[in-house]
C-alpha cells in the first residue's frame, strides 16, 4: 500500500482542502507517476461542480500530469522508474477491443478517465496503465507541457480529422486555454488563421499567438464580410452561438468542428449543410500515439500554453482565478 498526499473536496462546489488515501498493490500493467506538475483544465472546474453529473466525492481533481515513474508493473517493459511522463484525461483502456487494436484507444468503450471513478492528479502520485503514460520529447519544457496533454491534444486531433491543409484558411472561436493553443498550432501548419473573438483588449496577443486576421464575434457585419471564406472552423467555447452565422463564413465543402462541451443541442439548419455540402463534427481529445506525435511537433515548432503557476498549496486560489476568467491562458499547479 502507498499513501497519496492529495486535495481533495467531498461537497459540490466546495473548497479542496489536504486528503490522504492508499493504493493497493500496483498492478501488473501498471505505472505509479511522481507528479511535478499538473494543469488545470475548465473540466476539473466542471467535475468538482458535478455539472456533468458523473463526479464521486471525495474527488480529487487534475488530469494535466507531467512527471516522472516511480515505479512499474512486472508486464511494464516500455517504462522505467525516472522515465518522465505525462498522463491527460485517460489513464486506462481494454487494450482489445477493435478502436484500441485499430489505435483508437481514446474510442474505447471502457476507456477510463483519469478523475472519473479515480483520483487525479493534484496530488504527489498517481497511477495509470502504461499505455496511457506517454513519454515525453526530450527537451520539452515542463512547466509548460500539462495543459498540451488535455487542451493541447483536444485542438490538435481536430487538424488531422478534418485533413486541414497548410493552403487553408481556417478559424478559431474563443481565443481562451484552448483557442490559444489551436492558433499556435494552425500558424505553424502554415495555414492563414482567422480568430473570431469579442475581446479587443486580446487583440496584440492574438496577432502574436499566430492569427493573421481578428473577427469581432459579435459584429454581424464583420462576420458577414468573410462568408464563404473559411475551409475549416474550430469552436473551442462551450456557450451557444449563432450557429449559422459560422456556417455561412464556411466555404463549400467547409467542416466546422467542435470540441466545445456545449450542453444544449446545437441548432444546426439543414440547407445551410445541404446547400454547400458543408460538415459539422466533433472529437474528444486523442489516442497516445496522436499525443506523444503532438508533443514531438510542439518541441520541433516551440509550440507551448501561456502559462500562469501556483503552488499545490495554493490550489483554491488557482481555481477561483479560473472560475472567475482571469486565467491568460492556462494555470499549472507546481507540485513537487
Amino acid at each position: 500500500m502507498k499513501t497519496v498526499n492529495a486535495y481533495a473536496t467531498n461537497d459540490v462546489g466546495g473548497k479542496l482542502i489536504p486528503f490522504q488515501y492508499e493504493l493497493p498493490e500496483l498492478g501488473t500493467d501498471q505505472v505509479d507517476i511522481k507528479v511535478h506538475y499538473c494543469g488545470i483544465c475548465h473540466s476539473d472546474l466542471s467535475m468538482l461542480n458535478n455539472e456533468w453529473g458523473m463526479t464521486q466525492y471525495p474527488f480529487v481533481p487534475g488530469h494535466e500530469i507531467v512527471g516522472e515513474v516511480i515505479a512499474v508493473g512486472s508486464n511494464v517493459n516500455n517504462l522505467e522508474p525516472g522515465n518522465l511522463v505525462g498522463l491527460g484525461w485517460n489513464s486506462a483502456s481494454c487494450m482489445h477491443c477493435k478502436q484500441c487494436m485499430d489505435g483508437s484507444h481514446h474510442l474505447c468503450d471502457t476507456v477510463e478517465g483519469t478523475i472519473i471513478g479515480r483520483h487525479g492528479g493534484f496530488a504527489d502520485t498517481v497511477r495509470s496503465h502504461w499505455s496511457w503514460a506517454i513519454p515525453l520529447p526530450q527537451g520539452i519544457d515542463l512547466k509548460k507541457a500539462g495543459p498540451l496533454l488535455c487542451g493541447g491534444i483536444t485542438v490538435f486531433n481536430p487538424i488531422l480529422l478534418a485533413d486541414v491543409k497548410a493552403t487553408d484558411r481556417v478559424g478559431v472561436i474563443g481565443i481562451g486555454g484552448l483557442g490559444h493553443m489551436a492558433l499556435k498550432f494552425l500558424n505553424k501548419w502554415g495555414c492563414e488563421v482567422v480568430a473570431f473573438s469579442s475581446n479587443p483588449d486580446k487583440k496584440d496577443q492574438i496577432m502574436a499567438m499566430g492569427a493573421t486576421k481578428i473577427v469581432n464575434s459579435r459584429d454581424p457585419e464583420e462576420l458577414e464580410s468573410i462568408a464563404g471564406s473559411l475551409d475549416f472552423i474550430l469552436n473551442t467555447t462551450n456557450v451557444t452561438l449563432d450557429w449559422n452565422s459560422y456556417l455561412t463564413a464556411l466555404a463549400p465543402k467547409g467542416r466546422f468542428h467542435n470540441v466545445g462541451a456545449v450542453l444544449e443541442p446545437l441548432a444546426i439548419p439543414a440547407f445551410s449543410l445541404i446547400m454547400g455540402e458543408k460538415s459539422v463534427a466533433g472529437s474528444p481529445l486523442g489516442s497516445p500515439a496522436l499525443t506523444l506525435k503532438m508533443l514531438e511537433f510542439c518541441v520541433r515548432h516551440d509550440i507551448y500554453p501561456k502559462v500562469e503557476e501556483f503552488p499545490l498549496s495554493e490550489v483554491n486560489e488557482a481555481m477561483d482565478h479560473l472560475e472567475q476568467g482571469k486565467a491568460r491562458y492556462r494555470i499549472v499547479l507546481k507540485v513537487s
